[in-house]
């Protein structure tokens, strides 16, 4: 193609870019084709402009929607000069093909994305002339090069002022628009699919989009291979919108153990801290300052914190960090909603494991996700479910035994309820003073669960609280946990062993709450 016959279409919604990007165009020999509000853009940026309508010969009609779906367009978009049969049509009917097309679609998902938004103001943003000349220019990527984000300007425009493009970046680009379509498509299926069956939040035919952040250097294990993925427009309070200022790549183990630090520091409003390991809270404390609450978190379990990610839902300050890089300690990972910078330089230099520890800040950490849903893969088969990650509604809560508790008690009780549902079933954990001071996680009966809190705790036990992901079934995990010292305990009832259970709290003068909520996590 000769340098004088060079031309490129642009119709965009997102013209993040854009501006300087056509100039480049014009400056390395481009004529640009443009529509409506793109062309009127770039009118305004000073950049020349050649309508589609004038080149087509055809009026833009119904208000917009037919527009560039037109043999002289998709001609110059699908035509292989080189072979003769489109050489003899394209002479025929004066079409000028394009060596690039730049065009992304209608924010069909942005729409939906909003609060009330009405079916009618949806489909107004279901793109057809946009997807059509995506598809049309990657299927002819041999010939066109087709630009579907804005980050893709920089590394074209360095090519297209040289020597053009080569095969391999225009195939890379090819993948990207066939994957952006692909991701449109399936955005317009699960959304009539829902507007269908108002009856259930669940589609009946589930299209999951996620875009790979990274590989990973392996999976929970290293013979396996793994990778990150986010979701398009992740929301802010999440992993994927936090942001790693510091330390080594993040594994996949502690990806889940970062999300697990996350999800139970967002429970609390006080400074909090919290101790992972393994997806469990081994440590968890409240305090008036956040290195009361470390302190004390970390002092849940001074054995297992060893190699533990921390969240913390506090900027993370000095006193905090010096706390951190006492000898003896040996941390994996944090996330805090952000670091004092004097905090950040003691983290990065004074521990012996400063070069590796990651560091994440989420400054949204504590803003509203939305209704959330999580996945896991079985054979053949994919489980989703709304996360549990909404508040309880504490009016529904209810003493069943003859003593209720106290104030110290209750504050307590609500304190253990909140981490008790992030650990794995069957969960049993003791709390004392706003503080985790034993766990018993993933046991196969809630005997031995309580039995491996109690052993945590020690004489700490004396006093503490006692919180139950699920109810009771024998009054023998409320015996045991009266050895340990326990008054007063918070559990969801609702096992047919209820009154022999409320029997036994009444005999060890143990108060006890139902919450009618139960909390298993598996």
């Amino acid at each position: 193609m000769s340098r004088a016959a060079r031309r490129a279409l642009i119709s965009v919604s997102d013209k993040t870019g854009l501006g300087p990007f056509a100039k480049g165009l014009v400056a390395a020999g481009f004529e640009i084709l443009s529509t409506g509000g793109t062309a009127k853009f770039l009118k305004d940026q000073g950049i020349d402009v050649i309508d589609v309508s004038s080149y087509t010969e055809f009026p833009e009609i119904m208000g917009g929607r037919v527009k560039t779906l037109h043999p002289r367009i998709h001609g110059a978009i699908l035509g292989r000069p080189d072979l003769p049969d489109d050489a003899t049509a394209i002479a025929e009917h004066g079409i000028i093909p394009f060596e690039l097309v730049v065009v992304n679609l209608y924010p069909f998902e942005q729409t939906i994305a909003k609060e009330g938004v009405q079916v009618e103001e949806a489909i107004e943003q279901i793109d057809i002339g946009g997807p059509s000349m995506v598809r049309s220019s990657a299927k002819n990527h041999a010939y066109v090069g087709i630009l579907t984000r804005p980050d893709q300007y920089e590394s074209v425009l360095e090519q297209v002022s040289g020597e053009g493009l080569t095969l391999e970046l225009r195939r890379q680009l090819a993948g990207a628009a066939f994957e952006s379509t692909a991701r449109y498509d399936r955005a317009i299926s699960n959304y009539f699919s829902k507007i269908n069956n108002e009856e259930s939040e669940y589609p009946e035919t589930l299209g999951l989009v996620f875009e790979k952040q990274n590989d990973l250097r392996y999976g929970e294990n290293p013979h396996q291979s793994a990778a990150f993925y986010i979701e398009p427009n992740p929301p802010a309070a999440s992993i994927a919108g936090a942001e790693q200022l510091h330390g080594k790549e993040l594994s996949y183990n502690n990806l889940i153990d970062v999300e697990a630090a996350f999800a139970i520091a967002r429970e609390f409003k006080d400074p909090a801290a919290v101790v992972i390991k393994h997806t469990n809270p081994c440590g968890c404390a409240i305090g008036s300052e956040l290195s009361e609450a470390f302190v004390n978190a970390y002092a849940g379990d001074p054995v297992s914190a060893f190699g533990s990610i921390l969240g913390f839902n506090r900027e993370l300050d000095t006193a905090t960090a010096n706390l951190l890089a006492e000898p003896g300690r040996f941390v994996e990972a944090i996330i805090a909603p952000g670091y004092e910078p004097a905090a950040l330089e003691i983290l990065r230099t004074k521990p012996k494991w400063k070069n590796n520890v990651r560091l994440l800040q989420c400054p949204a950490f504590f803003d509203d996700q939305g209704t959330t849903y999580e996945y896991r893969k079985v054979s053949g088969g994919l489980l989703v479910q709304q996360r549990d990650d909404q508040a309880d509604p504490e009016d529904d809560y209810k003493v069943v035994t003859n003593r209720a508790p106290s104030d110290d008690e209750l504050r307590d009780l609500n304190f253990a309820w909140k981490v008790c549902k992030h650990v794995k079933s069957n969960a049993i954990l003791f709390a004392k003073n706003g503080m985790v001071v034993g766990v018993g996680a993933g046991q196969m009966s809630r005997l031995d669960s309580s039995f491996i809190a109690g052993h945590k705790a020690g004489e700490r036990s004396q006093g503490a609280v006692v919180a139950s992901d699920a109810f009771f079934p024998f009054r023998d995990g409320i015996d045991e946990a009266a050895k340990a010292g326990v008054t007063a305990a918070i559990q969801p009832g609702g096992s047919r062993n209820d009154e022999q259970v409320i029997e036994a709290c009444n005999e060890h003068g143990i108060a006890m709450i139902f919450t009618g909520r139960r909390h298993f996590k598996h």
